[in-house]
């Protein structure tokens, strides 16, 4: 366990305080094929009722992807991105009260989702599929989480995975965060996320969360997304069969839990009521000031 360094995010309609407790990020594919809830939210209205039920349920942030990014998906073209998350992004204007949070790799993207309502841009690839987007960062004066990938979704859970899991993630963070800072994005705006289940063993999963504090030394403020993923499903798994995705929730939860522990700032979480009331918990542990009285 360690002690939280505190960071202000700014955002287009406010800032962020990142460390005085843990912000939780809820999660709205609109795509027809992500792992966990592909198809469930591809309609718009659907979408729209989602993200409010999010916040209502205590979501401090939400992220909306238009592309899948989970083991063996296909590339999309910018377009049909655009096409999915903009309808929901403009009927959610004036109406959602909490930031929102675009998941793209592309630059044009990530430009027309900003003008849309969107305040924070979340690059999965760490902009190795686009440096363009810390250019649009550093425009617009956008927050940019830079996340680890090893490979690309369509092939990276097939290896080889790094010799030294922690390694391998700081080397190429600290390469994405060149490359922000070089177009003009300020240290303060970006954050950084290890990129669980992206291109890692099952087993390193849970050591780049054992060893987390090692990414906070960076001196960035951390995300952490472990929400229903593959490595939760094997650990789970029944009769030789990975639990399917909605039950990893309580898998989720251990895992959440250790995120904030040692050291995320913020998680990313489908089941946001379950996992707002886990961090209300876990936040108590980090500082029992947060504590009810009695």
């Amino acid at each position: 366990m360690i002690r939280r360094k505190t960071f202000h995010l700014k955002l287009a309609s406010r800032t962020l305080l990142l460390g005085e407790r843990t912000l939780v990020m809820g999660v709205l594919n609109v795509t027809p094929d992500s792992f966990s809830d592909g198809g469930q939210f591809l309609d718009p209205t659907r979408a729209i009722e989602h993200a409010l039920a999010m916040e209502s349920a205590g979501a401090d942030l939400l992220d909306i992807g238009g592309e899948s990014t989970r083991p063996g998906s296909k590339e999309i073209h910018a377009s049909e991105e655009l096409d999915r998350i903009l309808p929901v992004l403009e009927g959610l204007r004036g109406r959602l009260k909490i930031p929102i949070s675009v998941d793209t790799s592309r630059g044009t993207v990530a430009e027309l989702a900003l003008r849309a309502g969107a305040e924070v841009i979340n690059d999965v690839s760490g902009l190795r599929n686009d440096p363009h987007i810390a250019e649009v960062a550093a425009r617009s004066c956008a927050p940019l989480i830079l996340m680890h990938m090893r490979g690309e979704p369509r092939t990276m859970q097939k290896g080889p995975f790094a010799r030294d899991a922690m390694k391998d993630v700081l080397q190429g963070l600290r390469r994405s965060v060149t490359i922000a800072l070089k177009a003009g994005v300020a240290k303060s705006q970006i954050i950084l996320d290890p990129g669980i289940g992206f291109g890692k063993s099952y087993a390193q999963n849970y050591e780049l969360l054992q060893k987390l504090a090692q990414l906070a030394k960076l001196g960035f403020p951390l995300l952490v997304g472990t929400s229903r993923k593959g490595f939760l499903g094997a650990t789970l798994a029944r009769a030789g069969k990975p639990a399917l995705p909605e039950e990893r929730i309580w898998g989720t939860a251990a895992t959440v839990t250790a995120s904030i522990l040692n050291g995320a700032h913020i998680v990313r979480v489908h089941d946001v009521a379950e996992m707002a009331q886990v961090r209300r918990a876990a936040d108590c542990v980090l500082d029992p000031k947060l504590a009810p009285r009695n």
